[in-house]
């Protein structure tokens, strides 16, 4: 709004623009949606993590968890992350969680605005709101956020030296050097830096070529970096590699990435891994997104930047192969949909006509009652997420909470059996109980994970496998093969049942 119009209002009434309004209000949108209530599995096994880091002032490097890796080398990528959550868990308790997850978002969606500052505010902002829900599906308390979170500052410092900040580049192997230290991610880094390689050498080329046949006209400069801004990332590159073994793993970093992605129990059997189902609504965002950053490609009336078509189409066909690389398409492609959809929006629509004196004379007051109004509830949505009788009541709704509290208090003999889904709950909540099994599947093995799921699906030679680990315990759901199998063991007991799980042990480890 002009300064003029509103000259007879206080200057700090007068600050809250049309413009600020749109960007304060998407912002505590994003942060009011990220505000949920923590309910990820393998956040708990992150907070004990984290837990035994600051309480050791150690960095582990054996598992100190389960009883079936007890001691064996494990690689903890995400140590400095699960200290920080730890700590965020000690000042704030829940809300400390909630907060950090949904700093977290904030900031990453920060980072992606500042890709298009000239953008058309209101495509902007719709944009964002969309691509904030295509995330959603990763939001949890762990450190995968934190790459997220870098995710979006490495774009945006590599689409600031395409814009001809080279300092913006020499902070890339600062960040990478943090992000190994963070989470196993930090592969997402290189993944973008030859994005932006591959893209910027075709734009070369393709200029060379147009000059050369004369084929259309163009500028005196080409589109991109240049030759010297190619091998000045590939240096970066090259130096930002080198740095990873400063870690507490050193060079088994180097390789890391690959292990995990080599693990078949992830591909056949969690979700996150599969290829996305679209008949699922919640995956319906990416299609948005998807088709908004073809269509806005077409109708630009430009040449396409070979930079943005290639963060689009590789960040597509790795989202088409698994669901959890779903948000790192939406978080990086759409400053890429904004930038080139605000110059199709102009080229088939126009400028918007400016508003009269008087309808900015309502707007300020609107902008206001509105900016309060989201506020508001955003402020009440973050209040209920971290409350303790909210956590408490959800917690009883998806966790074991009944069969922790008997096993606390009756002490019968292990060693424990239990869900794959609840190993991380009973890392916190039972440290006493070393787990038969939890969310890190890379400490865990393909054999061993096969013979969880024989054991869990009371397979052929379920007995046999029990034997073989030792389990006196075990803490499954009543609706499980397995639980319908123990039930029939002369041997095995139900000792504890509510309608969340049930608790069987061996007649000579009952109390």
């Amino acid at each position: 709004m002009d300064e003029e119009a509103h000259s007879g209002f206080p200057s700090w009434l007068r600050w809250l623009t049309f413009t600020r309004l749109i960007t304060l209000v998407t912002f505590v949108a994003i942060f009011a949606m990220a505000a949920r209530i923590p309910t990820d599995t393998d956040s708990w096994w992150h907070l004990q993590s984290g837990r035994w880091i600051i309480e050791n002032r150690a960095i582990p490097l054996t598992d100190p968890f389960s009883h079936t890796r007890l001691g064996e080398p494990w690689i903890d990528h995400g140590w400095l992350a699960q200290a920080a959550i730890f700590l965020a868990w000690e000042w704030l308790g829940y809300g400390g969680l909630v907060l950090f997850l949904a700093a977290l978002v904030t900031a990453a969606f920060s980072f992606a605005w500042m890709q298009c500052r000239q953008a058309n505010m209101w495509l902007r902002a719709f944009v964002f709101i969309i691509a904030a829900a295509s995330t959603s599906i990763i939001w949890a308390i762990r450190p995968q956020m934190v790459s997220f979170l870098l995710t979006s500052i490495v774009a945006y410092l590599l689409y600031r030296f395409k814009q001809g900040s080279i300092k913006s580049l020499w902070l890339l192997p600062v960040i990478m050097l943090i992000w190994v230290n963070i989470h196993g991610g930090f592969a997402i880094g290189f993944i973008l830096m030859v994005a932006y390689l591959f893209g910027e050498t075709v734009n070369q080329l393709l200029h060379m070529w147009q000059v050369k046949s004369d084929a259309t006209p163009v500028s005196a400069d080409p589109q991109g970096i240049g030759w010297r801004g190619i091998g000045l990332l590939l240096l970066v590159m090259a130096i930002c590699f080198l740095l990873l073994p400063l870690n507490p793993n050193t060079t088994q970093m180097w390789s890391y990435p690959f292990r995990t992605v080599g693990i078949g129990v992830l591909q056949d059997y969690i979700q996150e891994w599969q290829a996305p189902d679209f008949h699922a609504f919640y995956l319906h965002p990416f299609i948005w997104l998807l088709l908004a950053a073809l269509t806005v490609f077409g109708l630009a009336g430009r040449r396409a930047d070979f930079t943005e078509l290639t963060l689009v189409a590789l960040f597509a066909y790795m989202s088409l192969l698994a669901v959890r690389n779903i948000p790192l398409f939406a978080l990086v492609n759409a400053p890429v949909i904004v930038r080139v959809g605000t110059q199709a929006w102009a080229r088939w629509r126009g400028q918007g006509k400016e508003w009269s004196s008087s309808q900015k004379g309502l707007a300020l007051a609107v902008n206001w009652l509105l900016l309060l109004f989201v506020l508001l509830v955003a402020l009440v949505r973050f209040a209920d997420a971290a409350s303790i009788t909210t956590n408490e009541a959800e917690q009883a709704q998806t966790l074991p909470v009944g069969a922790i509290a008997y096993l606390q208090e009756a002490q019968p003999a292990g060693p424990l059996f239990n869900d794959y889904n609840w190993g991380g709950y009973l890392i916190w909540r039972l440290p006493q109980y070393p787990v038969f099994v939890d969310g890190r599947t890379d400490l865990y093995d393909d054999d061993f994970l096969r013979d969880y799921l024989l054991i869990d699906a009371a397979g052929n030679g379920w007995q046999e496998r029990l034997d073989a680990y030792g389990v006196r315990l075990a803490v499954i759901s009543p609706y499980s093969a397995l639980a319908q199998a123990l039930a029939q063991e002369p041997d095995w007991q139900e000792v504890y049942a509510d309608d969340m799980a049930l608790v069987f042990a061996r007649q000579a480890a009952v109390p």
